[in-house]
């Protein structure tokens, strides 16, 4: 009832705001002096967002580009070359913590759209498909182009509406909506983007040094936001034990501060001795570790797509999620997604209550000899051929590329 009740609300809140808004006709669409992006969702997605901010930059040279983010996701972007500013904003529905009233989100709304306000720009895009509250917060910034996507309760606060296509990937979504701006088609998307400071990368170095001297490196990164998500501590502890062996690599945990009991309870489960990274890096130390790895195993997560940003290859153990949409953008022969075989997924669905979970375990049921499989013929595949052929230097579609 809530969400056939959201639409009509929202067209009628346009409405009536209107006449105090009094947006701006569209105007200078073709040059525009400064662009915002918005961007609420978290690590993944924004990375999802940095193959169309470079085509953007390199069509709009001369233009101020500032990226609207949560604080969570803010670091994804700071070393960006192509973005001028980097805005954030404790997005409702994205922080992962209960609102403190009913109308929070709306007095944040109010604030954000008299800050925007103070700073005018020229276009903005809502880059996610439903988010009727940045819709409305580029409405009553009164922004003259509004971009996004034509969903009935975004369209009401725009001036350029798109098509959001079924089974198109995030990335080429992104990039349909900023061609949307320039008038002509952008082409294939490039590889993800993110750059980690060189002092990010002396840390990660020391952060390494227990590491056994002259060995290899396995990153586990167990974690996801949402607990429907999670694989078997059993499953990675035996896959750890197992390569470790067979490949004589060293076995790095990393994770987040919150995900360091998940860590402690695969290594104490684990033959051999991983290093426990969880909770010791930030976002650029860790894609800084990632890095140093021969290959990164994980279930569907932004770190994942921090590691195909740059270029290792991973194993993405998914479930709920389509990977179609929301999988590794990479070579498919670098990136492989193991996907779950029950006949619910994906059902996309990511709030299952902790009673519930025990009823959905699409991504436990997966096998560890298969990711064991999948990680042999990565492990043993000449990356070094790989790189000099160029196969990152173009990102393609993972679709077709995974393994049930």
């Amino acid at each position: 009832m809530k969400a056939r009740l959201r639409a009509p609300l929202l067209r009628a809140a346009a409405r009536a705001s209107r006449p105090w808004v009094q947006p701006a006709a569209p105007s200078g669409m073709e040059t525009p002096r400064r662009i915002l992006l918005i961007r609420p969702d978290h690590v993944g997605d924004v990375l999802f967002a940095t193959p169309a901010i470079r085509a953007l930059r390199a069509a709009l040279p001369d233009a101020h580009i500032a990226c609207m983010v949560g604080p969570w996701a803010a670091q994804v972007l700071t070393n960006n070359p192509h973005v001028d500013e980097v805005l954030t904003c404790p997005f409702p529905g994205f922080a992962r913590r209960p609102k403190k009233h009913l109308l929070e989100p709306y007095l944040l709304l109010w604030r954000q759209a008299r800050a925007l306000r103070s700073t005018p720009c020229d276009v903005a895009f809502v880059m996610r498909f439903d988010h009727w509250w940045g819709g409305m917060l580029v409405y009553w910034a009164a922004i003259p182009g509004r971009i996004g996507y034509d969903l009935p309760t975004v369209a009401p606060f725009l001036t350029e509406r798109v098509p959001y296509a079924a089974g198109r990937h995030e990335v080429e979504q992104n990039m349909h909506l900023v061609a949307a701006l320039l008038g002509h088609p952008l082409g294939k998307p490039g590889a993800l983007e993110f750059h980690p400071p060189p002092e990010a990368v002396r840390s990660a170095q020391a952060l390494l040094q227990d590491a056994q001297t002259g060995r290899g490196l396995l990153c586990l990164h167990p974690g996801a936001g949402a607990p429907v998500k999670l694989w078997r501590p059993e499953a990675f502890a035996e896959i750890g034990d197992s390569l470790a062996d067979k490949y004589g690599l060293q076995v790095v945990i990393t994770g987040s501060s919150s995900e360091r009991g998940l860590a402690e309870g695969i290594a104490t489960q684990m033959a051999t001795h991983p290093l426990l990274l969880a909770g010791q890096t930030t976002l650029d130390e860790l894609a800084a570790v990632m890095a140093q790895c021969r290959l990164v195993i994980g279930v569907d997560s932004g770190p994942l797509h921090l590691a195909v940003a740059q270029e290792v290859p991973t194993i993405h153990i998914f479930g709920p999620t389509d990977h179609h949409l929301f999988g590794p953008w990479g070579d498919p022969t670098r990136h492989v997604v193991i996907a779950a075989d029950t006949e619910c997924a994906p059902c996309n669905r990511l709030d299952y209550l902790p009673h519930e979970l025990a009823d959905h375990p699409c991504v436990r049921s997966i096998q560890a000899s298969t990711v064991l499989e999948v990680a042999d013929s990565l492990l043993t595949s000449d990356s070094h051929a790989a790189e000099s052929d160029g196969i990152m230097a173009c990102a393609t579609r993972p679709e077709g590329h995974h393994v049930r």
